[in-house]
């Protein structure tokens, strides 16, 4: 089992912005010393859920201040960028963190419309845009003498440079919300990120990734190299107790959810569709030990937390990329960082 620590820092506070920049810097050393193997980056605008905003500028910070750790980017959602200058961007940082870098794609929520409209764009755009734009990324990445005319994108140019230091490229993997993708992901051997649902649930997601791989002629070996590469978010948060974790996150969790609900509300237009996101589970939900088949966020004491990996384990999961959204203190995020590296990681290095 391998463990990533996602920075999506939920900062709705402005006049702290330099101040909470630099603490996701600090973390971000703080989770390679204790031995994490990932690094991973959100992308949100306008309103302090991911408070560094362009996550291709902070990765790069964070490549300079870190010497091994992997860096992925869960998500960028791709359609609000150029793919040329992501190209650029991400062959720049492959060189900058010489080859640890996965680029992880998306159309992002249409819980947040606001943010298309913003780049004056819209989700249902964005959705159809996202084959195109990664189709143009690899060739951007991978080809000389570039003519590619789409339906979205029409561009030529001699080359991007600088290359990038994966040959032919970085890893390349799509974020999968609903069985249809991830089944066309399978068909064409691309590994995926998954967020969300129960532990059970969960695993059937990824037995479908399976199936599908070895039903549309992929080896086996083929299949174990894109389930060594599937990673699962999910948030986290250890205090010494299980009492003491929920008690310190729930709350906060539950605070978030209501700010930004009132953000859609305002600004995401009436006359787009969206979906509208479920609730959070309610502290009721969260019984003595861990349900498989509840939708539970990996919030406890060590003991219980580990009692949730396990179980991920047992589904088939080898990959987990935690977050606490950046909504506990940085002594309590600090102090969940340490016991999940030594007291729950050991348990499952190696396995």
């Amino acid at each position: 089992m391998k463990f990533g620590h996602f920075l999506y820092p939920m900062k709705f506070d402005d006049s702290r912005d330099e101040q909470e920049i630099q603490a996701c810097l600090d973390e971000a050393v703080l989770a390679e010393e204790l031995g994490m193997d990932a690094i991973w980056f959100a992308e949100h605008y306008f309103t302090g859920e991911c408070v560094y905003g362009d996550p291709l500028v902070f990765a790069a910070a964070v490549a300079v201040k870190t010497k091994k750790i992997m860096l992925g980017f869960g998500i960028l959602e791709l359609p609000l960028n150029n793919p040329v200058r992501v190209a650029i961007q991400t062959a720049l940082l492959d060189n900058l963190s010489q080859g640890r870098l996965v680029v992880g794609t998306g159309r992002g929520s249409n819980y947040n419309a606001f943010e298309y409209v913003g780049f004056g764009t819209t989700p249902g755009l964005g959705a159809a845009q996202l084959d195109e734009a990664e189709e143009l990324l690899v060739k951007a990445w991978t080809t000389d003498n570039v003519n590619f005319q789409g339906e979205y994108w029409q561009v030529a140019f001699p080359s991007v440079r600088p290359r990038p230091y994966q040959k032919p490229h970085p890893p390349l993997a799509r974020a999968c919300l609903d069985d249809a993708s991830i089944i066309k992901m399978a068909k064409i051997g691309r590994p995926i990120l998954l967020r969300g649902n129960s532990v059970n649930v969960t695993g059937e997601k990824i037995k479908l990734y399976r199936d599908t791989m070895a039903s549309a002629g992929f080896d086996e070996a083929a299949v174990e190299k894109n389930l060594d590469q599937v990673w699962v978010w999910r948030e986290l948060h250890l205090a010494e107790t299980d009492d003491a974790a929920l008690g310190e996150f729930l709350p906060a969790h539950y605070a978030a959810y209501a700010h930004l609900e009132g953000i859609r509300k305002q600004w995401n237009p009436s006359e787009m569709a969206v979906s509208v996101q479920r609730p959070p589970m309610g502290r009721e939900g969260y019984a003595e030990s861990a349900d498989p088949d509840a939708s539970e966020l990996m919030i406890g004491g060590p003991k219980r937390v580990a009692e949730q990996v396990a179980q991920m384990q047992e589904v088939g999961v080898r990959n987990l990329m935690l977050t606490n959204r950046g909504l506990m203190s940085r002594e309590k995020t600090a102090k969940s960082m340490h016991l999940l590296s030594e007291k729950v990681m050991p348990s499952f290095r190696g396995g």
